[in-house]
């Protein structure tokens, strides 16, 4: 059999780009903040040099295999974060889909087409959190987005469709904002892979062969060093597995990483080692409901997320429209089943929805569906990177809901670190496992 790159997911490279260099005080802060990171995990790796995450010399030849692993989404794309890396990656991305058919065409068959509708991303803040958001907004510039930022009065002369009560400040994405058609993405995304000789491999991961050596840290702390042989995967519609020898694994399964990472050990040492520590990723349930409002805001809408997190979207040029709101930590619905609280919406969305809009109000819902966010419970934010003890699983994972919009950055750092041993284009170290061990919380607050 041959040897094997193992992919749990889906993430897309592409060639090089250089982005700008960050300059000013936040960004120079920030940029002291990793590296007293760094020096916090340097004595917990095993081994001493920083700048190599890995070592590569296990990676199978040029003509190895690579397979594919797996099992709706707003399609939003836009750069308004309070991470600065998270920003990158989103100018990464939309580099990406504005030349989609560059990266994704295929011989013989249609362009990708994603609809792209560059009308932007409008982001409320009220007087508690208008100075995180103006702050926010001159990272954001400094790392090249074009993001302005309104008074209430500019904002109702903008958008006169929207009640201004309440609100001290917004942002504005002026440009490379917006939505896509996610699913042309994915079939896109798989089209390309699979006519470059990706095998697609639909299925469940149920168990995974490791072999281990003992190790120690920069510090001198005793490790169990763990390397995954081979993959056993249930096919879909059969009692038989399939096993996959693999030289790297990337953890990309979303919502279920967290169970894949236990089955190579990932958290089964002692409580507060580095062994025992867990991925914080698990299944978070969310709605999306469809609607249909005649007397709604034009087709100049932006994707507006409000102060209370509720959000919404022009779907389509019909008056409809998309949106919702993530539930508080005591609201979390059961995620063992994708069933809609209808409730939810007509308790929790609506009147907010009304309170923003008041065209709203005669709006009719027509449709809705559930999906699942693979949610880190830690900081919110993405991990990214190899495991530090389990030597060739690399995470693609974590992202809460911005998964898709900043795959193709993501994949472009995952196969860096897989092939060359450190990040290259976006600098992803504040964003790796080691962070859980530490403490370093990496926290997102521009989340929907």
């Amino acid at each position: 059999m041959f040897r094997r790159l193992l992919r749990l997911g889906l993430g897309p490279g592409l060639p090089n780009r250089g982005l700008r260099t960050r300059r000013g005080g936040f960004t120079l802060d920030w940029d002291a903040k990793v590296s007293e990171f760094k020096k916090k995990i340097e004595c917990i790796l095993p081994g001493k040099q920083w700048e190599l995450l890995y070592d590569t010399s296990h990676l199978p030849p040029k003509q190895s295999d690579v397979v594919i692993i797996g099992g709706p989404s707003v399609g939003g794309i836009w750069q308004q974060f309070s991470v600065p890396e998270n920003v990158q990656l989103s100018l990464f991305s939309i580099n990406f889909l504005r030349n989609i058919n560059e990266y994704l065409a295929v011989v013989d068959a249609p362009l990708v087409d994603l609809q792209f509708n560059p009308s932007g991303c409008l982001l409320l803040a009220s007087e508690k959190d208008a100075a995180t958001l103006e702050n926010n907004v001159k990272m954001q510039r400094q790392e090249g987005a074009k993001v302005c930022l309104m008074s209430p009065e500019q904002l109702q002369n903008k958008f006169p469709w929207i009640n201004i009560e309440g609100v001290a400040v917004a942002s504005y994405g002026m440009e490379d904002e917006g939505w896509f058609d996610a699913r042309a993405l994915l079939q896109g995304l798989r089209r390309k892979v699979q006519s470059m000789g990706v095998l697609l491999c639909q299925g469940e991961v149920t168990r995974l062969i490791t072999s281990s050596s003992q190790a120690e840290t920069s510090s001198g702390e005793p490790v169990v060093l763990r390397r995954i042989h081979k993959v056993h995967v249930k096919m879909d519609k059969s009692l038989e597995y399939q096993p996959v020898e693999c030289a790297a694994v990337v953890n990309a399964a979303g919502a279920w990483s967290g169970k894949i990472a236990e089955l190579a050990g990932i958290g089964k040492g002692l409580p507060g080692t580095l062994q025992g520590t867990k991925l914080p990723v698990e299944p978070r349930k969310r709605y999306v409901h469809l609607w249909h409002c005649p007397q709604g805001p034009g087709l100049e809408t932006p994707l507006v997320a409000d102060i209370n997190g509720v959000y919404f979207r022009r779907e389509g040029l019909g008056s409809k429209y998309l949106g919702g709101c993530s539930p508080t930590e005591e609201e979390e619905p059961d995620p063992t089943n994708l069933e809609v609280d209808h409730d939810f919406f007509r308790n929790k969305v609506w009147p907010h929805l009304v309170q923003r809009v008041p065209s709203f109000k005669t709006l009719e819902v027509q449709s809705a569906w559930a999906g699942y966010y693979d949610y880190n419970t830690f900081d919110q934010n993405g991990v990214v990177g190899p495991h530090p003890l389990v030597v060739n699983m690399y995470f693609a994972t974590g992202f809460s809901g911005r998964g898709l919009q900043h795959a193709p950055g993501i994949g472009r750092a995952v196969a860096e670190v897989v092939l060359e041993g450190q990040f290259k284009t976006i600098n992803m170290s504040p964003f790796l496992f080691t962070r859980f061990y530490v403490g370093e919380k990496l926290q997102e607050f521009s989340i929907l």
